[in-house]
């Protein structure tokens, strides 16, 4: 192959044809002739198959062509991209940000699963628990022209859990609003008053109640709950004794007047109760329910 001829593809696509002795087939390299030594007697091509050097004396043909596979190399050396300290920075930047989300989010999760379980256990507690008010008894002065003491017969609901009675709270409605706690020292088993007296006649004798007070007896109490920690759990039933002529300052209910109130416990329903007192009493004892 004559050196002028192949000067002029120096810089050019270029499509090589070369045969080694002693071969039966020929070889054909495409790409960018870069150089030609003479000396050493090299071609220098750049091919997709990277940059190499064919011997002169084997070269058999060569001519022009189209210029397809340096565009493809191009791309693909364009597609590699390089890793830097930024880039390792940013990565574990969202990695630490990514791992803080989560752990937040579920914390958060185990906070407002506790909270939902807290507030269905109290809900549940509100709704099967609490007190039933069974019967309301009132008892006059000796003149039997007021009604000077009620006693309010209590249990608790079906399926309510045990009640503590001195956390719980009398409200009253008459001219104004009244409240009442338990005292302490008036709650007594039943069993502990003489036979032949009357519940209400061992109060008025035996029991100071205040007009901010009720009174508490244990009528069935089979663990002693009621009389030891004033709690009532199912199967007792407590008779609680309100002082009405001590919360009103005066003589009691007269005839014809209404009472209504509200057995208020620590948590669970209430229980309510109204009571009207009858045109004439004629017995010191009277029997609302």
């Amino acid at each position: 192959m004559e050196n002028k001829y192949m000067k002029r593809f120096v810089g050019r696509y270029c499509k090589v044809v070369t045969k080694e002795p002693g071969e039966k087939k020929a070889t054909v390299t495409t790409g960018l002739l870069e150089d030609i030594d003479y000396d050493d007697g090299f071609i220098i091509i750049d091919s997709p198959q990277g940059l190499g050097a064919l011997r002169i004396s084997t070269i058999i043909a060569i001519k022009p062509a189209k210029h397809k596979q340096h565009h493809k190399r191009s791309l693909k050396a364009d597609s590699q991209a390089v890793v830097g300290i930024e880039t390792l920075i940013v990565f574990i930047a969202m990695v630490l940000v990514a791992a803080v989300t989560s752990t937040v989010l579920i914390q958060t999760m185990d906070t407002l699963q506790q909270r939902a379980r807290y507030i269905s256990d109290q809900t549940i507690k509100e709704v099967s628990s609490g007190l039933s008010i069974s019967d309301v008894i009132g008892y006059t002065n000796s003149n039997i022209t007021h009604v000077e003491y009620i006693a309010l017969q209590v249990r608790t609901t079906p399926g309510s859990k045990d009640m503590d009675l001195s956390l719980c709270t009398i409200t009253m409605l008459y001219d104004k609003l009244y409240a009442l706690t338990l005292n302490e020292t008036a709650a007594i088993d039943i069993d502990d008053k003489p036979e032949n007296m009357g519940v209400f006649e061992y109060v008025a004798d035996n029991i100071s109640l205040e007009g901010s007070e009720f009174g508490l007896f244990a009528m069935h109490d089979e663990d002693n709950s009621l009389t030891n920690t004033y709690g009532i759990n199912s199967g007792d039933i407590g008779l609680i004794i309100i002082n009405v002529s001590g919360v009103f300052n005066s003589s009691g209910l007269p005839p014809r007047e209404s009472l209504s109130g509200t057995l208020q416990p620590e948590s669970g329903m209430k229980a309510s109760f109204d009571i009207v007192t009858p045109a004439v009493f004629r017995q010191q004892t009277v029997d609302f329910y």
